[in-house]
């Protein structure tokens, strides 16, 4: 697989390359970024071969959207597909949305006094798109997802649903979808909704292939593409050593980090690099059209691409099979070839 290589999402007219970049990270998750450094590293990414950029407002409280609509302000429109996502609005508040604390702090540092409030309604859909391209700066979006709708399935599907599905019909946007750390309620909007293409992330990984029999069978019959995120677990598949490896955005159980590192074993012995194997695997499944990594730096945007395309042979693919360290049916990047 090269970067660069584009597959078609779902049923639309809009082509991705199988490498996106994704934005969580230049907004400030866990360490601040500087702005000069967050517009260096999507560039990086762009020059690697990357055009799928994924954001959202939540993503630094707005400074994500700011730095990409720079940086990808440079580029010709059409080169490039940009998704973002509703369902939080940003305001001057003192109420703290839970997911985005831990141990008392903000997940999200040096980033802008705002909190993010959730808003699944269809006005609060339309307003939070309209307030994510006036942070973009650009003309258009072409994907928009529902975003985190754990807690607010109901008003997601009868509001913003609706709402995202105007916009597409008015060729506002060229798809719609719904990310979210969970593939059950990705699977009810599949089931419910109208939608081109999920957002799942860390459901589908060398460590987690929960959305292997029942969610992404389904999104391949009905047409719907799937971005993995969350490919490196919460970063336990970058470095399964390191003195306290997270797993799922918490501290990684025994069990968890044995099997990576035994997952990590296999992949030495191989003279392939952990993190190689993690970024390549969710693509080899058929339902899944690009695999979306977090960069915070040119070096780790330039890492990533090259990890993408490092040869792996069939061999480290069946050994983790063979030791029950991936599914029999799992389908992997040799399968392909």
């Amino acid at each position: 697989m090269k970067v660069a290589d584009r597959t078609r999402l779902g049923t639309t007219s809009l082509e991705v390359t199988r490498l996106g970049f994704g934005s969580a990270p230049i907004g400030g998750l866990y360490d601040a970024v500087d702005t000069p450094t967050a517009i260096e590293t999507v560039e990086a990414a762009w020059a690697a071969g990357v055009r799928l950029f994924d954001t959202a407002s939540l993503y630094g409280m707005g400074d994500a959207e700011k730095r990409i609509g720079v940086a990808l302000g440079r580029q010709q429109r059409s080169e490039f597909v940009l998704a973002t996502k509703v369902g939080r609005l940003l305001r001057e508040t003192d109420v703290l949305d839970p997911t985005q604390v831990q141990d008392g702090e903000s997940t999200w540092t040096g980033v802008p006094a705002l909190n993010p409030v959730f808003d699944f309604s269809y006005d609060g859909a339309l307003r939070s798109f309209d307030e994510s391209l006036e942070r973009l700066g650009l003309e258009r979006v072409d994907i928009v997802h529902i975003h985190d709708a754990d807690q607010h399935f109901d008003e997601a599907i009868d509001g913003a649903c609706r709402a995202l599905v105007r916009l597409r019909d008015e060729g506002v946007v060229g798809a719609i979808g719904a990310g979210m750390n969970q593939w059950q309620m990705l699977l009810r909007f599949a089931e419910e909704g109208d939608f081109d293409c999920f957002l799942l992330a860390g459901r589908y990984s060398l460590l987690d292939c929960s959305a292997l029999e029942r969610f992404l069978p389904d999104c391949q019959e009905r047409g719907i593409s799937v971005i993995v995120g969350g490919v490196f677990n919460s970063g336990i598949l970058a470095d399964p050593y390191s003195r306290a490896p997270k797993y799922d955005y918490g501290p990684a159980a025994p069990d968890i980090v044995e099997r990576a590192r035994r997952i990590d074993g296999v992949c030495a012995a191989h003279g392939v690099p952990l993190k190689a194997a993690a970024i390549q695997f969710p693509c080899a499944h058929p339902a899944v059209a690009s695999v979306v990594v977090g960069s915070r730096t040119v070096d780790e945007a330039e890492e990533n691409a090259r990890l993408f395309e490092q040869p792996i042979a069939s061999d480290l693919w069946l050994e983790l099979r063979h030791e029950g360290l991936l599914p029999e049916n799992a389908p992997v990047p040799a399968d392909a070839t």
